[in-house]
């Protein structure tokens, strides 16, 4: 059995890439090596894919973290999951249809997935959006898992202990990729609740952004959990409202509050958007200045579920995310967040 790593070039692929490669070591029904895919970029003249097959280490985005000698960089996406039968993926929301149409017809129909990914994708359907595990389930012809959880990436690949979420359809599926993910300092819980899983890791990004903002203007602790408190709610609000077998427990695992709490306490949204409020700068400036290429997900959610909202009158019903979104788009003052909920 081949395990296949689909990543960006987001260092977390590259922490979980660790992880996998780690735990493949200790089973005879997993093959050893893992390929990852790596968008071909250069460093100081060299191909980032050599330099990572050659030092065992993202030098890029995974800075400092050895990998193991089993995961290997490939640039071509075809070739990196051709013959895979598990598949993670792990690249910005925005990416996952063209990956799906690269794939289309190229992987195996035994193959499985796991999404790692933090985003939907807006559809004109009756909802207004996509989940993400089923756009890969829709165009792949494949069975699609969720991981989400309180997992700052740097922190995983320091193995400083954390817990996390796989959401299944099957069970076996939920299993198998926890037996690939679990470790000692990365403890792994499976939920038959695909959907809250996937809602709950796109829908904390937004509520990042207001955490972010209530630190730029100095607010305090009182209010950062007033807004983490308002914005699990919505989250909750949000997730019954279209997709009523979601579990009311789910939020209550690492996917739901625990990865709202370390998302508004660290993490890009929350940097950005206190950056935002202390320099006066957009966010499509700083993403750039700061992120060092890595993509800003609290903006472009917010961005995506105010066009649903919006569409299908819902504005009042969520008065946070809709407030985060004008702050972000609209030129709101940072202020509002506290005002206008």
């Amino acid at each position: 059995m081949l395990i296949t790593e689909c990543i960006s070039l987001f260092h977390r692929g590259s922490a979980v890439a660790k992880i996998v490669g780690g735990n493949v070591q200790k089973y005879d029904h997993i093959q050893n090596e893992v390929k990852m895919w790596v968008f071909e970029e250069q460093v100081d003249g060299q191909n980032l894919t050599e330099i990572i097959n050659a030092k065992h280490e993202n030098v890029k985005y995974l800075p400092g973290i050895k990998l193991p000698e089993n995961i290997v960089a490939c640039p071509d996406l075809i070739k990196t999951c051709e013959d895979a039968t598990m598949l993670v993926f792990v690249v910005p929301h925005q990416f996952v249809a063209s990956v799906c149409r690269q794939l289309k017809g190229k992987i195996s129909p035994k193959c499985k997935a796991i999404s790692l990914i933090k985003g939907v994708d807006v559809e004109e359907n009756d909802n207004g959006f996509r989940l993400i595990t089923d756009m890969i389930q829709d165009s792949l012809g494949i069975r699609a898992c969720m991981l989400s959880g309180a997992n700052i990436a740097t922190e995983v690949a320091e193995e400083r202990f954390c817990e996390t979420t796989i959401g299944y359809r099957n069970k076996a599926d939920g299993e198998l990729f926890k037996e690939i993910f679990n470790t000692p300092t990365f403890r792994v819980n499976i939920v038959e609740d695909v959907v809250g899983v996937e809602l709950c890791g796109a829908l904390k990004n937004i509520i990042a952004i207001g955490g972010g903002l209530v630190d730029g203007l100095k607010l305090g602790d009182n209010t950062k959990a007033a807004i983490i408190r308002i914005g699990l709610y919505e989250m909750r609000k949000f997730a019954k409202m279209f997709y009523a077998d979601v579990k009311d427990e789910t939020f209550f695992e690492s996917c739901g509050v625990a990865d709202l709490v370390t998302t508004c306490a660290g993490g890009r949204n929350r940097k950005v958007a206190e950056a935002h409020v202390t320099t006066g700068k957009s966010f499509d400036q700083l993403e750039k200045e700061m992120l060092g290429g890595q993509k800003l997900q609290g903006t472009s959610t917010a961005k995506d579920m105010y066009g649903i909202l919006s569409k299908k009158g819902l504005c009042k019903e969520f008065p946070l995310m809709t407030t985060i979104y004008r702050i972000c788009y609209e030129d709101l003052p940072p202020i509002r967040i506290v005002e206008d909920i």
